[in-house]
């Protein structure tokens, strides 16, 4: 069958999708896409995978894509990070008998993907994408899509004249968003990923009670596992507005070990929602919520401004602290730290100094005889064929041996061709070890 493009695809292959699952890293698992699906969800992506990794390591391939495959599991588009045209196209054509389309995150504005040089810092390398989707393009037998953040200029973004099909994606939380951004924007699709996380029957135009769906998830992953982390993140959504309210169930929730522990847990959380209803009657949902807490509905994030007013005062207060030198003020983490380890300072003066590598930086080998750390001295000591006994490497005295070894080979099978039973020869030694 040929390879289907543009409008032609979405049609056939993705069925017409308007409701689309978006890639969420360690969130958008089996278990979840098939809770999707049954709410309403048309279309989903995996998580975003790594191409290098999904290239080399078997083990990576079949955790995230090929013990997972699923015929409930389709139309599914599999998302890939990577910046090489060749180890992008090796990896889509691992994938692409186990999905209807590959994807290239230009999207993902994280730290992490600046690091790795992917995602949305690839976006202004308008050459490096064109070799890497057409090559692409040229050598798998399903279309290539890109999911892209916007540009400040929208000329930039999409041209008024668009041969392809466009999904929106960004802050729908309910049906309504999903209705008014297809009428404003024209596209043919809307993502969701927060809202959903929150809500899995969103593209139903539903808000169930939140046992409902968590009960549900729960039964659909004891059929298709997935890692314990996986399943805790997505209860700590779902119960995210009841956690407010139950803070020792929260803690109780991340110790949680095992499958049962978690839905334990949240069985828990179920019974003392029920309790409160039974005597809230005619009262209104507190904390300025829509709904009362125990009801799969959005979560608001409050925005930079809006965060730093709600946390002035706490803010001010920390500052004041520190000018008048209150140096043990700790995070949350170092304070887990220093209770593990009560010893341990974190005062900065009172840190080791370490003298530096000449070439990277780093903190170099006190024993070095390059005065680098120990990546830059391999490196040098290997080019040189040189040793540097401070940190063990040996490549000019293993070279050494190496050449009087095969100098004193031609000797040894001279030796041999010349007395080969001569007392205390090669053949007598070898023999008199296996007797």
């Amino acid at each position: 069958m040929p390879k289907l493009h543009g409008f032609e695809f979405w049609s056939c292959t993705l069925q017409r999708a308007r409701h689309v699952v978006a890639p969420m890293v360690d969130q958008s698992e089996l278990a979840w896409r098939l809770l999707s699906r049954r709410h309403g969800a048309h279309l989903c992506y995996t998580p975003m995978l790594h191409a290098q990794v999904f290239v080399r390591d078997a083990n990576y391939r079949k955790e995230n894509l090929y013990c997972e495959a699923c015929p409930e599991d389709r139309p599914l588009i599999v998302q890939f990070c990577a910046n090489d045209p060749e180890v992008f196209v090796q990896a889509a054509l691992l994938a692409q008998d186990y999905c209807d389309a590959v994807d290239l995150n230009l999207g993902c504005p994280q730290m992490i993907a600046k690091r790795g040089h992917y995602g949305a810092f690839l976006q202004e390398e308008w050459d490096l994408l064109q070799r890497m989707i057409l090559l692409a393009h040229e050598k798998l037998s399903v279309p290539i899509t890109c999911k892209i953040r916007v540009f400040p200029e929208i000329d930039k973004t999409v041209r008024k004249a668009v041969a392809i099909p466009v999904f929106a994606n960004g802050n729908i939380q309910c049906l309504q968003d999903v209705e008014r951004c297809i009428q404003a924007t024209g596209v043919q699709g809307v993502m969701s990923a927060e809202g959903i996380l929150h809500n899995p029957a969103l593209f139903e135009g539903r808000s169930p009670a939140v046992w409902e769906l968590a009960e549900e998830y729960l039964d659909i992953v004891r059929q298709h596992p997935c890692p314990l982390s996986c399943v805790r993140a997505h209860l700590f959504k779902l119960w995210h507005h009841t956690l407010q309210v139950h803070q020792q169930l929260r803690e109780e929730l991340a110790k949680a070990k095992t499958l049962e522990g978690i839905a334990a847990v949240s069985q828990e959380l179920k019974l003392r929602c029920q309790e409160e209803m039974a005597q809230q009657e005619g009262e209104k949902p507190a904390g300025g919520l829509p709904f009362f807490h125990w009801i799969c509905q959005p979560y608001v994030r409050p925005g930079p401004r809006e965060g730093s007013k709600e946390n002035g005062s706490a803010r001010s207060k920390r500052a004041l602290e520190e000018e008048e030198g209150g140096a043990d003020v700790l995070s949350k983490n170092k304070q887990k730290k220093q209770l593990r380890n009560p010893h341990k300072t974190f005062d900065p003066s009172l840190k080791p100094k370490y003298a530096k590598c000449d070439q990277c930086g780093n903190p170099k080998g006190n024993r070095c005889v390059f005065n680098l750390c120990r990546g830059c001295c391999k490196k040098r000591a290997f080019r040189e064929t040189a040793d540097c006994p401070g940190h063990g490497l040996l490549f000019k005295t293993k070279l050494e041996k190496s050449l009087a070894w095969k100098g004193a080979q031609p000797e040894l099978q001279e030796s041999q061709h010349t007395r080969p039973g001569a007392p205390g020869g090669i053949s007598e030694v070898v023999g008199s070890a296996l007797a």
